[in-house]
């Protein structure tokens, strides 16, 4: 198996951020400093991360968690904020499963499965994400709606067509499948509508429901199922191929 897939079946990480852990030299296997996330590892191999030993899991957990304004999507952070892993009380190694913005609210995952992650955050599947924004300068008019559904040019590139509701004459529902930095504040600010709230409510076929805000609870098999099948489905090739577009999702 390779190294970076062992990790991310050990619950350390994402297969994505796994490469980015080994490359980083935090990895040793059998006394030896690796950096090549394709180093193939062995069942009996001894694997360290910054010293500590590591082994795949067998138990796989998903968690889905109403992230609160003010939290960060990240394990740890260093600047001594809350984050979305300590709202989750779990002896497995958590970590999130793509990231929300600190001042975006909603529908996260947590889980210590790094296939599964993978699998919903590599741009190759086109996982849709959806969004509820509240943004200034109402109502939205329909020049505005329409360059959102065609794609807007931003300065790293032009978007994908979203899919593009208007529900109130200030709320917007927005569906993307990118993964770009703060996308959807940046599409709206580009038709003249700076985004004043967000929040997920749904990730690929999961809803966020009910939830309540710092809520969370553990998915079931079947929502599980769903999930991988929703990769599956939207997956354009068997190759991964991707484009300045693949980053990682923070709205």
């Amino acid at each position: 198996m390779r190294l970076a897939k062992y990790l991310a079946s050990a619950g350390v990480a994402s297969r994505r951020a796994s490469e980015e852990i080994v490359r980083a030299g935090r990895i040793t296997v059998d006394g030896e400093i690796v950096t090549d996330p394709a180093r193939d590892v062995a069942a009996n191999d001894d694997v360290l991360l910054d010293g500590h030993p590591i082994s795949p899991e067998t138990e796989r957990l998903v968690y889905v968690v109403n992230k609160p304004a003010g939290v960060v999507s990240t394990a740890r952070d260093t600047h001594g904020r809350p984050t979305v892993v300590s709202l989750v009380r779990s002896e497995l190694r958590l970590y999130p499963v793509g990231r929300l913005d600190a001042d975006t609210t909603g529908l996260i995952l947590l889980t210590n499965d790094g296939e599964l992650a993978h699998r919903l955050t590599h741009p190759s599947f086109e996982v849709p994400k959806t969004y509820l924004a509240t943004i200034s300068n109402a109502p939205v008019g329909d020049a505005a709606l329409k360059a959102l559904r065609k794609g807007i040019e931003l300065d790293d590139g032009r978007t994908a067509p979203a899919r593009v509701r208007k529900l109130t004459p200030d709320t917007l529902e927005v569906t993307i499948h990118e993964g770009r930095k703060r996308q959807v504040r940046r599409m709206c600010d580009a038709v003249g509508h700076p985004v004043t709230r967000l929040e997920r409510i749904r990730f690929g076929p999961l809803e966020l429901g009910d939830l309540k805000p710092g809520a969370h609870r553990p998915l079931s098999g079947s929502e599980v199922r769903a999930l991988t099948s929703a990769g599956r489905a939207t997956r354009r090739s068997a190759g991964g191929s991707t484009s300045g577009r693949g980053r990682r999702t923070r709205a």
